[in-house]
């Protein structure tokens, strides 16, 4: 361990020692009826976490430092309440409530280790070699594709990974830009799709007698400002070619050849292709794989919804649950691929099985991160974040009701930082935001409704403990406290945008003039950090 790593975590575990103390203190001195509960409190054991992760790069340890700090909280410093917190709510409970994934996580995983196994990615990574020409076309190959899987944001962050990683490797791009080109197109288009779990979930929240939840989520979309512009800034940044903060960095060395690819026992362990094989490799054997998977899990989110027994399909994605509609999809996709790749004599039975577990090799960093972000977001759950949101909101004075947009918008932002959800925090805020815009106020409903759903995207898209976060890492193959770092500085510029725009929107509640308006600001954004980050290089 160097001297600056020991350095940092020495600097990390003080940090964490007087966090404890501190709270002891507290809890001493207000006596014995004292409850962390229900206060600003609550949002201490993620904010530990996340700044304990950004300090020392490593994520598991911080994490569950986050998970010990809740712990002693909710149990008001009692060892056994504490232990029995940390083991059953925490991690018990956030292996079953995640076993879905988990099991998605696995397939997928190998599903990417047979494609690999016949070489069929590297015959993508050639076509895209001859027709895909250049760094920009390979960025924006990324993004479209993207934008194409706007099913779920999991299914879209694991899939644009397998796919792309072949495209963006030849070109020499990062694997933290390709995570943030994936990140940026998960969340964001399932927040704009009404086709989506995202929009089912939106929909289930909503409880009015005036509209409809789809048709609430649908009227919101054009004053979705930081999804929509999120888009923009990535296309923005493709087109015009440069990069800021520590992502330029990664760049720079990926030019060198180090992309920052995690090394992956799966590829250490994989002998190499049979010669006599390679001739019969094609684009189709990873074409046809994919199409497979996304066909499959989309039947699969249906059935779960009950599509096939008469439910409407808007009804069916908002009853679907993507936990089970997704491994069941890709536990399909998985068997006709086998049998696919032995028929086309790529693999025989026995290489397809050495796969399966190597699949899930790959994915236990993503499955670990995942189960500690779990853990944390359940205790943080007992601490009752919520009520705390809810008694705030309540107390805003109904006069400034035009600037209440852009407020919602900043705590959708920090609620969902703090607990990695996005779908979590539009629970708990849309029925306020549908409370406080029906009295008097109801021309700036849906661009509260927007703003709310803006905010959660957005500090989910900033959060070291969001799932969709965690994917994108684990689609990119890439260090994930990296990953964070290097997106960090994208998202909160485009939030800076976005709340400039509510405040627009909460005076002029007119989508057309506010979608200009945020179009506009966001180019002339782009283009005058790309002039400074010019000066900085001839300096």
């Amino acid at each position: 361990m160097s001297a600056i790593r020991k350095q940092k975590s020495l600097i990390a575990l003080t940090v964490a020692l007087v966090v404890i103390v501190m709270l002891a203190i507290v809890n001493i001195a207000s006596g014995e009826g004292f409850s962390f509960a229900n206060s600003l409190w609550a949002i201490l054991p993620p904010v530990v976490a996340i700044g304990l992760a950004l300090i020392t790069k490593e994520v598991y340890s911080s994490l569950f430092v986050g998970i010990l700090v809740g712990a002693l909280m909710a149990s008001n410093f009692s060892f056994a309440g504490t232990m029995d917190i940390i083991v059953n709510d925490a991690l018990i409970t956030s292996v079953s409530d995640t076993a879905g994934i988990f099991i998605f996580l696995v397939i997928l995983g190998s599903l990417v280790a047979l494609v690999n196994k016949t070489g069929a990615s590297a015959a993508f990574g050639h076509w895209a070699e001859k027709n895909i020409k250049s760094k920009m076309g390979a960025m924006l190959a990324t993004f479209v594709l993207g934008v194409l899987i706007f099913i779920d944001d999991y299914f879209n962050c694991l899939t644009v990974g397998a796919v792309m990683t072949p495209v963006t490797d030849t070109h020499k791009i990062s694997r933290v830009k390709l995570a943030y080109i994936i990140d940026a197109t998960a969340a964001p288009i399932c927040m704009i799709a009404p086709v989506s779990s995202w929009a089912a979930a939106v929909s289930g929240y909503v409880d009015s007698e005036a509209y409809s939840g789809i048709e609430v989520f649908i009227r919101a979309i054009p004053f979705n400002f930081y999804s929509l512009m999120t888009l923009v800034f990535v296309v923005g940044l493709a087109i015009l070619g440069f990069d800021y903060g520590k992502m330029s960095q990664f760049e720079i060395k990926a030019q060198n050849g180090e992309l920052g690819a995690l090394s992956s026992t799966t590829e250490k362990e994989e002998p190499a292709i049979d010669t006599s094989k390679k001739h019969q490799v094609h684009l189709f054997d990873l074409i046809i794989p994919v199409v497979v998977l996304v066909v499959a899990c989309i039947i699969g989110l249906l059935y779960v919804g009950k599509f096939f027994e008469g439910v409407d399909l808007v009804s069916a994605f908002a009853d679907t649950d993507a936990t089970v509609g997704l491994p069941w999809g890709a536990l399909i996709a998985l068997i006709i691929t086998i049998a696919y790749l032995i028929i086309r004599r790529l693999v025989t039975f026995e290489e397809a099985m050495k796969c399966i577990p190597q699949g899930f090799i790959a994915m236990v960093p993503a499955i670990l991160i995942l189960t500690f972000a779990t853990g944390l977001k359940n205790v943080t759950g007992l601490l009752d974040l919520s009520s705390f949101v809810k008694e705030t909101m309540a107390e805003f004075p109904p006069k400034l009701a035009a600037f209440l947009p852009a407020i919602v918008f900043l705590i959708a932002c920090v609620l969902a930082f703090s607990t990695g959800t996005s779908w979590g925090t539009f629970g708990i805020l849309i029925p306020i935001v549908l409370n406080v815009f029906a009295e008097g106020h109801q021309e700036l409903l849906f661009v509260g409704i927007s703003a709310c759903l803006a905010g959660a995207v957005c500090g989910d898209h900033c959060s070291p403990i969001s799932d969709t976060t965690i994917m994108a890492s684990a689609g990119a193959n890439c260090n994930h406290v990296d990953h964070v770092s290097t997106q960090l500085p994208y998202a909160m510029t485009v939030a800076a945008i976005s709340f400039v725009s509510f405040l627009v929107a909460g005076f002029i509640p007119n989508a057309i003039i506010c979608l200009l308006f945020s179009t506009i600001l966001t180019v002339t954004t782009l283009l005058v950090i790309r002039m400074i980050q010019r000066k900085k290089n001839k300096a």
